[in-house]
């Protein structure tokens, strides 16, 4: 049994913007789990198509339960290998992506395109579908659901990635990742608290003079 996924993405950025940020995506604050990307092969074709392969390496640790399956030495990265093919006329980009090691333990396929949005010209639509399988023998179904949870969760970071790249390219400033979001409000309540420990002194201060001086009135 496979698991399937089917999702859709709207970037408010034109197909061309979209285009030429899908080359450099890497690195940004959400892709920490992408090592290396190499371009293995690209053409262009008679009818003006951009075919490319890429060869991306990602940190895959697995769940602790299925690290007591596996020998220590097993690798840690997963290999992926990314085909692309770009029709700049008809405004389409179609990639496919699978794990190339590993595959006893599980594969993932994922295949998305990226056209045009029909509501509005100026933005892209990513249409996204992956499949998620396991040969393993008497746990296939868990390694499945953990896979598809695992996509689903890289889904997020992928199109926040994609976000933050299409600003920077844009000359807007990107939006703040949820960590240096928190270490800001931390700083902040830091600086509120402090504040308002000092304003607290201060009124006691003067309450004790305040007071002070009224008994030196009455004696």
């Amino acid at each position: 049994m496979v698991k399937y996924f089917l999702g859709q993405s709207v970037l408010r950025s034109s197909w061309d913007q979209v285009f030429a940020a899908f080359w450099q995506r890497y690195p940004n604050p959400y892709s920490k789990h992408v090592l290396t990307e190499d371009i293995v092969h690209r053409e262009v074709t008679p009818d003006q198509k951009l075919l490319s392969r890429r060869l991306l390496t990602k940190t895959n640790r697995m769940p602790r339960w299925a690290e007591r399956l596996f020998p220590a030495n097993v690798a840690h990265s997963v290999y992926i290998l990314e085909d692309s093919i770009v029709d700049p006329q008809n405004q389409t980009m179609t990639t496919f992506t699978w794990n190339i090691n590993h595959a006893r333990l599980m594969v993932v396929e994922e295949r998305c395109v990226y056209c045009v949005n029909s509501d509005n010209s100026g933005w892209t639509e990513i249409r996204r579908e992956a499949w998620v399988s396991s040969s393993l023998f008497g746990v296939s179904r868990a390694v499945q659901e953990f896979g598809l949870a695992r996509f689903k969760s890289n889904v997020t970071k992928t199109v926040k990635g994609f976000e933050y790249i299409l600003a920077k390219l844009q000359g807007e400033a990107p939006s703040k990742t949820l960590v240096e979001t928190a270490k800001e409000a931390k700083e902040k309540a830091k600086e509120t608290a402090l504040a308002a420990t000092e304003k607290a002194k201060d009124l006691a201060s003067k309450a004790a003079t305040k007071q002070q001086q009224q008994q030196q009135h009455f004696v």
